[in-house]
């Protein structure tokens, strides 16, 4: 029972140091600053995080594809270049809705 007891101390032991190194730089704490930069620039965005809503998760969401989509850059995607003169347009204003 004893030699039982000595080997999984023993392994503890030796799994203890790999676990310790298995965290990465990127899953580290975030600061206070980092959070009020995040949040500042989500506000930047239309999202209101001191508004209680309904639609929380997707309104974050939402503000969050907004924020990763301005900070791409570029010109927006790859277009094909076709376009036909007098045709209708297919553009729609977008939607805003008061919470």
């Amino acid at each position: 029972m004893k030699s039982l007891i000595k080997a999984v101390a023993l392994a503890a032991v030796l799994v203890a140091p790999a676990v310790s190194f298995a965290q990465s730089a990127d899953n580290g704490p975030v600061t206070r600053e980092q959070v009020r930069n995040e949040l500042k620039a989500l506000e930047s965005v239309g999202w209101r995080p001191n508004v209680a809503s309904p639609y929380y998760p997707e309104d974050y969401r939402a503000a969050k594809a907004r924020l990763d989509a301005r900070n791409a850059g570029g010109y927006g995607p790859a277009m094909d270049g076709t376009s036909q003169s007098g045709a209708a347009s297919s553009y729609s204003p977008p939607v805003y809705m008061n919470r």
